[in-house]
């Protein structure tokens, strides 16, 4: 092949990459809808009576089907390519948030619907989005990849937040007793309808890259060719490293979402009905997390990476657990929310980078499903947890030393993940060069 005709086939290789990747980051936008219940539980009348732990349940629940929906999502997904997984996660997440909001309100239609249904939609969709778009690139750009396509699934809150306020305000209506409720059911439904029509059309832009594909090489290298380790998901679960990695998932994402469950209620007092802008400054922090670590990643390495937020991320809890103690104006309560976010957003950056690096790309979306499924059990956890600890006691003090605890022992084990390095040093996993992507 001629050097002209290598260099356009390189350049429609980056095109079609950078569409790839912007096309998954815009459906993760949609598949953001996890995000939005901390504004819809803000909305539920105190006529349905239910508890905080009650209200915590269909956003655990959806956490856990998230997670554990992602393995055979994730194997779906290597073995028939991304567009099918998408459109089932579509399907799944848009009829999950209709049978809520035909529910009326049941409960149980939000654990069913919010929760199973479209949790298992939304998992889908995530292990769909970030295998395509990171094999049309070279592994010097996995963590920035990485970061720009979750990154759209942490800006959902910026667009999706004041639009289900939008709808809750929309279909106020007076109830049989004469007062005022939030249309809670109607804007469930709406959103449901949403989420089918949009990811319907991106779906169709997502895609693997063809078979012998010549991953674009950083500038002024040629095309990449280095050899890497390919793990199965059983030689992945016998290594000590992925051990050590879900432990980290699970404390550092802890964290970030039994606050994300609860964004709206630590902004009320200081904000009133602009509370939403505490998601919403909990959602840029996040996006902009994920795409700066993602990248930092590349060049410092994941675990040095995972250290500095886990230590941050340690002191920015005793920040919020002073503030919530004070009489704090809405600005530092902003600023805090919003680097949770930032170190929220670096696991769901870093975390996928670090399971291709170590266990491989041939493999990976069902290999990242079940590292994933550490992400599913703090969330399925701790929400619950947060708001049992509430109900109790009156106080979050406890979850603050809990969560804070988390994160001391997540930064301790990234040291250990550093040393424990590469795994798998004592088998001799299949090699592969690193251009085929089927």
């Amino acid at each position: 092949m001629s050097s002209s005709s290598t260099e356009i086939t390189l350049s429609i290789s980056i095109y079609r990459g950078w569409l790839v990747t912007a096309a998954a980051a815009l459906t993760g936008l949609v598949f953001g809808i996890l995000y939005i219940w901390s504004v819809v539980r803000a909305g539920i009348p105190a006529s349905w009576d239910w508890s905080k732990a009650d209200m915590a349940l269909p956003y655990s629940t959806m956490c856990a089907f998230f997670a554990i929906t992602m393995i055979p999502a994730g194997r779906l997904q290597d073995r028939f390519g991304p567009r099918l997984a998408i459109l089932v996660g579509g399907l799944l997440a848009g009829l999950g948030l209709v049978i809520s909001g035909l529910g009326g309100s049941s409960l149980l239609a939000y654990i069913i619907g919010f929760g199973v249904f479209t949790g298992s939609g939304v998992g889908f969709g995530y292990a769909a989005t970030t295998p395509a778009s990171i094999k049309w690139f070279p592994p010097q750009r996995t963590g920035l990849i990485a970061g720009i396509v979750v990154a759209g699934f942490g800006l959902a809150p910026v667009v999706l937040a004041p639009l289900s306020a939008w709808f809750l305000d929309l279909f106020e209506s007076t109830n049989a007793q004469g007062v005022m409720e939030k249309g809670v059911s109607e804007t469930m439904i709406a959103l449901g309808i949403i989420t089918w029509v949009v990811v319907g059309g991106l779906a169709l832009f997502v895609r693997n890259p063809p078979e012998g594909h010549l991953v674009q090489p950083p500038a002024g290298g040629g095309a990449a060719r280095i050899a890497r380790p390919e793990f199965s998901w059983r030689q992945m679960l016998r290594t000590t490293q992925f051990w050590v990695l879900f432990a980290m998932f699970f404390f550092g994402a802890a964290a970030g979402l039994t606050f994300v469950s609860v964004a709206s209620d630590l902004g009320k007092q200081a904000l009133g009905a602009q509370a939403f802008l505490v998601l919403v400054a909990l959602a840029v922090g996040n996006s902009t997390g994920r795409i700066l670590t993602g990248t930092l990643s590349d060049r410092i390495g994941r675990q040095w990476t995972l250290l500095i937020e886990f230590v941050w991320q340690a002191l920015v809890v005793a920040a919020l657990y002073k503030l919530s103690h004070g009489d704090a104006g809405w600005a530092p309560i902003l600023v805090v929310v919003f680097m949770l976010g930032f170190n929220y957003g670096t696991n769901l950056a870093v975390f996928p980078a670090t399971c291709k690096d170590y266990f491989g790309i041939r493999n990976f979306g069902l290999n990242y499903g079940c590292l994933f499924a550490a992400f599913g059990s703090a969330g399925l956890i701790m929400p619950w947890v947060n708001g049992f600890i509430e109900d109790r006691t009156g106080s979050l003090d406890l979850s603050y030393a809990i969560l804070g605890g988390f994160l001391l022992v997540a930064a301790v084990l990234a040291v250990v993940s550093k040393v424990v390095g590469q795994p798998g040093a004592h088998r001799v996993p299949t090699l592969i060069p690193d251009e085929g992507t089927e």
